[in-house]
């Protein structure tokens, strides 16, 4: 790993953008190494909460554009872009290259482990929206947040604009992202985008104590599978959809190993031991709901003209 650093102790992955130099601006580099972390992070047994943090001063100062103003396009044409991810389109002179944020962030939104990030500094474009599939959200005092796509002349990019209206308010999230306006951690707060507010020296301490807590405490395979559920239910069209997937859930793991010591352990009054093991023992309870692949083919030339809509 060059631009990504990854620990793992007592159960708890330690995930940090590793950049500090460059105030962990986002690259090719950090957005394949991610997805490395993330495939390891999910198949390894004996990591049950990952912490996102950054080191130094900054948790990710968004998308490295300190080359020059044709950062897109030279982004666009890389030859450090991911297998896959870049294909031509009529109409397009350049290659229509997916999103990496968004790469990313679907990998994280899959990841049967809970994601806790510990936002220490600035969080900017990417470094902002890669947080939004955290379950939790905690900051530094000294953390400042911005959606500045709009100031920079492009869009909101990984998955922002399915994640940000599920975390804050839609009004909030439109202010937030039309303005392109340094969000500091008290308004973030007070919004909703995190959780908690703790000195720079307390923030690592209250999410390491946090993910403790779930480590210790619950079941992993019940963790991971409250996790696809609850993400998942947001955008079902009706509860049944959770009531079936709920259904399946309870069936499998009430007559678990884990559910029966967790139940032998109320009544004996003692802690349980929970045997079950993540990936190995999770069962497809949304098997009956596959999810959307992205597909390229969706890619069609671009048009600004408002009667073509």
């Amino acid at each position: 790993m060059q631009e990504i650093a990854l620990e793992v102790a007592d159960g708890i992955a330690t995930v940090r953008f590793d950049r500090p130099d460059r105030l962990n601006a986002f690259t090719d580099v950090m957005e394949a190494e991610l997805m490395e972390v993330w495939d390891a992070v999910d198949a390894d047994p004996d990591v049950r909460v990952v912490v996102l943090t950054g080191t130094g001063r900054a948790f990710c100062a968004g998308m490295d554009l300190s080359e020059s103003s044709e950062a897109f396009a030279r982004w666009r044409t890389s030859d450090t872009a991911p297998p896959g991810t870049t294909h031509d389109v009529a109409g397009q002179d350049l290659p229509v290259r997916r999103d990496g944020g968004g790469r990313v962030v679907l990998r994280m939104f899959d990841l049967d482990k809970p994601i806790i990030a510990a936002v220490n500094g600035a969080a900017v474009g990417v470094g902002a929206t890669i947080t939004l599939p955290c379950d939790v959200r905690m900051a530094s005092e000294a953390a400042r947040f911005g959606f500045v796509f709009n100031r920079r002349g492009f869009v909101p990019e990984s998955c922002s604009t399915w994640f940000l209206p599920r975390v804050v308010p839609m009004q909030t999230a439109l202010e937030w992202v039309y303005t392109g306006r340094a969000v500091g951690a008290a308004e973030a707060l007070e919004r909703g985008l995190v959780r908690s507010l703790h000195a720079p020296e307390d923030l690592l301490p209250a999410a390491y104590a946090l993910a403790r807590e779930i480590a210790d405490g619950t079941a992993a395979v019940s963790t991971a599978l409250t996790r696809r559920m609850m993400w998942r239910m947001l955008g079902a069209e009706h509860p049944v959809v959770a009531h079936t997937a709920e259904t399946a859930a309870i069936n499998l793991r009430g007559v678990s190993a884990d559910a029966h010591d967790g139940i032998a352990a109320f009544l004996e009054k003692r802690a349980p031991v929970f045997v079950d093991r993540v990936p190995d023992d999770v069962p497809d309870v949304l098997a009956a709901f596959p999810a959307p692949v992205f597909d390229p083919g969706d890619l069609g030339p671009a048009t600004a003209a408002r009667g073509a809509r």
